[in-house]
């Protein structure tokens, strides 16, 4: 905040000049005794920021005294300035005050000069002096205050606005990469739980004919092709502009494609298919086919054979089941638990139910009693009906 004091001397040198020339009403006494009050208006003025109400004190101070000896043109003047630094720094509550304050005592200025001059006139001549002296000041400053303040409300409004937005891009962004690791994570692991699997039992078993390690290798390589077809689809996803949907895009349709790679896995998978397969929304079908690929995926890493599949397709709804067997020792491949978060964020997505875990066990007391496993998904899907 740079200083009012240069400004202060600035105005008490052009003071003291008026007071020289002869700018007060004479009452034949000594130009010096108007110095003083000039002097405290000036006062005020270095302190008009900084302490506006002290500003406002000497200013009245300093005008009372010289409406003593003179007034001076100089004084009255000064005093403006005071007047104006306390009604745009003081408080809001002492800038209303000084309003009408300042409107009251011009009408009483030119009420009194009237009664004591004997002439109504002279309440319009004083009382539009005394107003340009108390009230246009207060007056301008009540506007910049105004526009001050109303200005500082719009720039905190941008900052929130711009907060908002930020959160928002922030929000948009997370919701993206958790959508992408989700989609990779699906995509991926169905793909290389079955090479894991098939590469390590052919590697850990030495009495494969040439005929089985045939076998098992294409169908390595072809979870290779098919996992690497599916990353570049979906780089293409990513780089399409534009919202046109993909014509190739994963149907719950295509689910026996699913069992047929489990199966070429080693997994033994029954499917069975109730209703006829429709037309289903866009998000859930690649729901419905996701969640059923991860949930073919942990039934091949952590469980044994068979494992069941049965999609319902019902007026309302699609439901899907998945029951898989549950081996007593470890899993074939570790877990991070992520499949069965992201099955559930895919259900709960496009509205759906999802339900995992153990189900009903076998009798107790029987030695290596076998667990199952289930995976229960309800999606939407409204048939949708033709409009003549």
């Amino acid at each position: 905040m740079k200083s009012a004091a240069p400004w202060a001397a600035l105005a008490f040198a052009l003071g003291l000049l008026l007071i020289w020339g002869g700018a007060s009403v004479p009452r034949g006494i000594s130009g010096s005794l108007l110095v003083p009050p000039l002097a405290l208006t000036c006062a005020g003025v270095v302190v008009r920021r900084s302490h506006p109400i002290a500003s406002l004190a000497l200013g009245t101070v300093g005008i009372g005294l010289d409406i003593a000896v003179g007034p001076s043109l100089a004084t009255v003047l000064v005093f403006t300035d005071n007047l104006y630094a306390a009604a745009l720094y003081g408080p809001a509550r002492l800038s209303r005050w000084l309003l009408g304050l300042t409107s009251v005592l011009a009408v009483l200025a030119g009420a009194v000069t009237a009664f004591v001059a004997h002439d109504l006139r002279m309440v319009a001549v004083i009382g539009i002096q005394a107003g340009l002296v108390l009230v246009t000041p207060v007056t301008t400053a009540l506007v910049l205050r105004q526009q001050r303040d109303q200005a500082e409300t719009e720039r905190a409004r941008a900052e929130q606005v711009a907060h908002l937005a930020e959160l928002d891009r922030q929000a948009a962004i997370s919701a993206e990469r958790t959508r992408m690791a989700r989609e990779l994570h699906d995509m991926i692991a169905n793909h290389f739980s079955a090479i894991a699997i098939q590469s390590t039992a052919a590697l850990s078993r030495e009495d494969l004919d040439p005929a089985t390690i045939r076998k098992i290798m294409e169908s390595v390589r072809a979870n290779s092709v098919k996992g690497m077809a599916e990353m570049r689809s979906m780089i293409g996803l990513l780089r399409q502009e534009g919202d046109e949907p993909d014509a190739t895009r994963l149907r719950l349709a295509d689910s026996e494609g699913l069992v047929e790679r489990s199966r070429q896995a080693g997994m033994d998978v029954e499917l069975r298919v109730d209703g006829a397969p429709r037309e289903l929304p866009a998000p859930v079908d690649l729901a419905g086919y996701r969640i059923l690929q991860e949930a073919l995926t942990n039934a091949l890493k952590h469980g044994d054979s068979p494992a069941k599949v049965h999609i319902a397709y019902k007026p309302e709804h699609v439901t899907l089941t998945v029951d898989n067997v549950v081996s007593d020792g470890q899993a074939r491949l570790p877990g991070s638990e992520a499949g069965l978060v992201g099955m559930e964020e895919r259900a709960t997505l496009v509205g759906g139910t999802f339900e995992a875990g153990l189900s009903t066990p076998g009798p107790r007391g029987h030695a290596g009693r076998q667990q199952k496993w289930r995976v229960e998904v309800t999606l939407p899907a409204p048939v949708e009906e033709d409009v003549a």
